[in-house]
């Protein structure tokens, strides 16, 4: 069969992006920015004033300062001594959890760097994605292959203990501490998951995380890419994987985003442009009072309307995943199958407040071309469909089932 797609165009387009998808963009939910690093000295008593003109009384912290300074006594072996530095970097933590939003986080210097490599798609841990959801810790994802995975964790679980501590009112950040650890050391987690009366424990020994970009298949006449994140390497990986497409000569194409927890927020919209014209609305930032901003496609537009594509998402689809899907399906480019996704629509920057800290904060939410809000809706599928537990033990993909019947339509 005559392949019928701009193959020409995707060649050309290839020279001009490749210093493009490498280079740095947003973390969906994280846009990295430059600041300058500003030392303030506070002088104790004193009343500083802000950008409105009112005033902050910081003599209770200054007192509160005092006594632990003069009067805190250990009770436990496990109270550490800390320096002045570090007793900054709780204040600012305490700062942070004030405004009650579990993914505005201060991360001292030891939490920054950990999270560097996670963006990086190594790090030592189980390999899991999680985040909070209506007050509860929830898993987002785990990652193929790694020991979450393994373990059988299953996106949607609710964790409701790491090894005996309650994760009620736990931040994200305080939980990654407690599950995250060295290669080779266990973590247990009391889960409760939707269909099963009783709560149960799984243990997980912890491992050398290398978190894989993507898979290629072709199952009949169908091409499918499984894409596991929007990590720093997804952008190049998918651009080989179109081509791998296009070289096998099919024209139905099976993008597999179930389980995918985002990643950068360029990625999405670089990959989004590989089937949008130029100018075409991606996503848009919704900054309430301050407006907003609009990402558009770059217009690499390679496909022709003989392209027949299904995007399966399910409720470990968040984030980058979801502005993927959402603006190919109101673009209609492609009809999505699965499960509602999880709703994982809001924006954070990352400032880097000293050389070895950053303050991860929200300052958006992101809404879909057609100006729905990913955080309130998730992404709703054109077919829903859910796996049964009988169809997962006998290894019966109900929803990709569905894909090949739409493809076929």
């Amino acid at each position: 069969m005559e392949n019928n797609f701009k193959l020409s165009k995707f060649v050309l387009v290839l020279g001009v992006i490749l210093a493009l998808v490498f280079g740095v963009g947003a973390y969906v939910g994280v846009r990295f920015s430059d600041s300058s690093i500003q030392k303030i000295v506070f002088v104790d008593n004193s009343k500083i004033d802000n950008t409105s003109s009112s005033t902050i009384d910081m003599t209770p912290f200054w007192e509160v300062w005092k006594d632990l300074e003069t009067r805190f006594v250990p009770t436990v072996k496990s109270s550490k001594v800390i320096n002045n530095q570090e007793k900054i970097w709780g204040a600012i933590q305490g700062l942070t959890t004030a405004y009650g939003d579990p993914y505005t986080i201060f991360m001292p210097p030891e939490d920054s760097t950990a999270f560097e490599s996670d963006i990086s798609g190594n790090f030592e841990g189980v390999g899991m994605e999680i985040g909070i959801k209506e007050n509860s810790l929830i898993v987002v994802s785990p990652l193929k292959a790694t020991p979450a995975y393994n373990a059988g964790i299953k996106s949607g679980d609710q964790i409701l203990t790491i090894d005996g501590k309650s994760t009620e009112g736990i931040s994200v950040d305080k939980a990654v501490k407690l599950i995250r650890g060295k290669a080779g050391t266990q973590v247990v987690l009391k889960i409760a998951r939707e269909g099963k009366k009783d709560s149960f424990e799984v243990k997980i020994t912890r491992g050398i995380i290398n978190v894989p970009t993507l898979d290629t298949e072709i199952k009949g006449d169908v091409f499918v890419i499984k894409l596991y994140n929007f990590y720093a390497p997804a952008a190049g990986a998918f651009r080989s994987a179109l081509r791998e497409f296009i070289d096998s000569g099919k024209y139905k194409l099976t993008l597999d985003l179930r389980g995918n927890p985002g990643g950068y927020l360029e990625s999405a919209v670089d990959m989004a442009s590989w089937f949008l014209p130029m100018g075409k609305v991606v996503v848009s930032e919704d900054f309430g009072m301050k407006g907003g901003k609009i990402y558009r496609s770059k217009g690499y537009d390679v496909f022709t309307d003989q392209l027949k594509m299904v995007i399966l998402v399910d409720g470990g689809s968040a984030s980058a995943s979801e502005i993927l899907a959402g603006a190919l399906q109101e673009h209609g480019v492609a009809k999505l199958v699965g499960a509602k996704t999880f709703g994982k629509g809001s924006v954070q920057e990352l400032i880097k407040i000293t050389p070895e800290t950053s303050l991860k904060m929200t300052i958006a939410k992101w809404l879909t071309p057609n100006g729905n809000s990913i955080s309130e809706k998730g992404i709703t599928p054109d077919y829903e469909v859910k796996i049964s537990d009988a169809d997962a033990k006998a290894g019966v993909d109900s929803q990709f089932e569905k894909a090949v019947e739409v493809l076929s339509k």
